[in-house]
């Protein structure tokens, strides 16, 4: 099991690179990036739904079957699924405007990456990595929980924004402002890598550290895409907005 563990988690800092690298040159398309040529699709609701379901289930029965349940523990599950009960069965069926279908192999390879990445980070947590109650006084815990919970704010904010803005222009896009749009396209993508970069910190593991770096893979060059895509649309939008990491990029 160690090995094949090991191997587990190697495999997603090897898929970081190639994510990050394809990104930067093929748009995934989905959303906005929308285009003909990727198969079959689904509804953009059930398809968020099934590529985010692997990773709280996974992370739950890796808890319950554990026989390490000390606080740190059990933080670490309440914030995993405070996280992705809310992308899995909370926020596809809240979004409006959401009518767009998704691509099939999109959910494929999601599916296949959340499945090992439930895995690699609920063994971890709760069987490979040992945590006792001394590790809620660490400054690793503090400063990761800090982290998480400044992120899953962030982002839960701006997607709020950003469905306020689809209730409001129905079936066409709009120049988003507000809060952290008043400084980076993207506070969605920003927030979630803050959030799982409080991940890795708090859990202070090769696991954690792999998604976090996966998460930057695949939200920062969609941050660039997005940025652009916004200039090229509108004429007006702001000139001194940067795409995710605010006054900087």
């Amino acid at each position: 099991m160690n090995l094949f563990y090991k191997y587990s988690i190697i495999l997603i800092f090897v898929f970081a690179v190639i994510v990050l690298i394809l990104l930067f040159f093929i748009s995934a398309p989905y959303g906005k990036f929308l285009r003909k040529g990727w198969g079959p699709t689904i509804s953009t609701k059930w398809a968020w739904m099934l590529m985010e379901l692997p990773s709280p289930l996974l992370m739950t029965f890796f808890f319950l079957i554990s026989q390490q349940k000390h606080y740190p523990q059990i933080i670490f599950i309440f914030m995993w699924l405070l996280h992705y009960i809310h992308r899995a069965f909370i926020y596809p069926f809240t979004q409006s405007g959401r009518s767009k279908p998704y691509p099939i192999v999109l959910v494929l390879m999601a599916l296949f990456f959340n499945c090992l990445n439930g895995f690699v980070n609920g063994y971890g947590a709760f069987h490979y990595y040992s945590y006792n109650s001394s590790w809620l006084l660490s400054w690793q815990f503090i400063g990761g929980i800090v982290l998480f919970l400044a992120g899953f704010s962030i982002n839960k904010s701006a997607d709020e924004k950003l469905r306020l803005l689809r209730t409001d222009n129905p079936g066409e896009y709009s120049i988003p402002h507000g809060s952290l749009f008043r400084y980076i396209s993207s506070p969605h993508y920003f927030g979630e890598i803050v959030e799982w970069t409080g991940w890795a910190v708090m859990t202070w593991s090769l696991p954690g550290l792999a998604f976090s770096i996966f998460t930057f893979a695949n939200l920062f060059p969609r941050a660039i895409s997005s940025h652009r895509w916004y200039k090229t649309q509108f004429p007006d939008y702001p000139s001194d907005r940067k795409a995710i990491i605010p006054f900087i990029i």
